[in-house]
């Protein structure tokens, strides 16, 4: 294996594109944290995007409303796990387990009946997403190498966090939104419909997991497996955390998985160590994001909580000080 310059920019291309859909889908869960409905849904909305993708693609040979599709299912699925958390007050760990494996047996059935196929769907008048060839950086050697091969949703999903992170920290339906999931009852008291918000914020976050889902069958690969996503719902979960379900901050989280997933792929394609290892890196990489985030945690729980102790214990002695006086 070649550390060279250009073997680097490979990998950072290979980055950028595994950890677009992942991005999306996070986007979709710093929305639902945001206004306090979190739910572990995104694995079933984002195989919803990726079926419903590829068949309207098949179907329309049009790539656009396949994505549109996609996004549409999101939305669906999404408005559905809303309406139990919500409306039904349903445990959203329940709810969000349920449409997971609700989704995983849907999509497997529809793609027999559908396509006629089991395991893997492809086929020739499948079109993917259009890649983007930028005029003068794609011929400077590096450069050229690391944006290369990229879709205007692989683009797109740098473009919305930053979109969404002006829209909830500069605009006024983005602080009313924030602070329904701050205090729901204060929020209520300034007239505002709360659970109307908190369904209509989680619908619309489906939209940017289901496209996610559909990058997963339009992008680089146009092809439906059978559980294509492999878990990239929770580790939007996990870099949701991560980042705190800030916009801009779950993007370093994201690079992390993408460029544990591309390492993984490297080291399949490039040496002797078994597959099961190297496709086992990006869960072991969300393993050890988890422990340190639980270290970080009660590190600065316990920063924060040492000098109230040492008041109270010299508040204590000062007391008893006195008893003996």
């Amino acid at each position: 294996m070649n550390l060279s310059a250009e073997y680097i920019a490979v990998v950072i291309n290979s980055t950028i594109r595994l950890m677009a859909p992942i991005l999306l889908v996070t986007l979709a869960a710093v929305i639902c944290s945001r206004v306090d409905t979190a739910h572990i849904a995104y694995e079933g909305i984002m195989l919803s995007g990726a079926f419903f993708g590829i068949a309207v693609n098949y179907y329309t040979h049009n790539v656009w409303l396949a994505v549109l599709a996609a996004g549409l299912s999101g939305c669906v699925i999404s408005f559905v796990v809303a309406f139990f958390i919500v409306k039904l007050k349903a445990y959203s760990l329940v709810v969000g387990i349920s449409m997971n494996t609700f989704m995983v047996g849907t999509t497997t059935f529809l793609m027999t009946v559908v396509f006629g196929s089991k395991g893997v769907f492809q086929d020739p008048s499948l079109h993917g997403i259009p890649k983007i060839t930028l005029p003068l950086i794609s011929k400077i050697p590096i450069l050229g190498t690391i944006f290369s091969s990229l879709t205007v949703l692989d683009y797109g999903a740098f473009l919305i966090a930053i979109v969404l992170y002006v829209f909830l920290f500069k605009t006024v339906p983005g602080y009313r939104l924030r602070a329904v999931g701050v205090n729901r009852e204060a929020a209520r008291s300034l007239g505002t419909n709360v659970d109307r918000f908190r369904i209509t914020a989680v619908t619309l976050s489906g939209f940017l997991a289901g496209i996610g889902g559909s990058l997963l069958t339009l992008g680089s690969v146009v092809v439906f497996t059978q559980n294509i996503t492999s878990g990239r719902g929770y580790i939007a979960l996990v870099a949701d955390s991560l980042g705190r379900s800030h916009p801009l901050g779950v993007i370093a989280a994201c690079i992390l998985f993408g460029f544990a997933e591309a390492v993984g792929n490297i080291l399949q394609m490039n040496t002797s160590i078994k597959q099961q290892l190297t496709l086992a890196i990006p869960y072991l990489v969300t393993l050890l994001a988890l422990i340190f985030q639980n270290i970080r945690i009660k590190h600065a729980r316990n920063k924060h909580h040492a000098p109230l102790e040492c008041a109270e214990i010299k508040e204590g002695k000062e007391t008893n000080n006195d008893r003996e006086v």
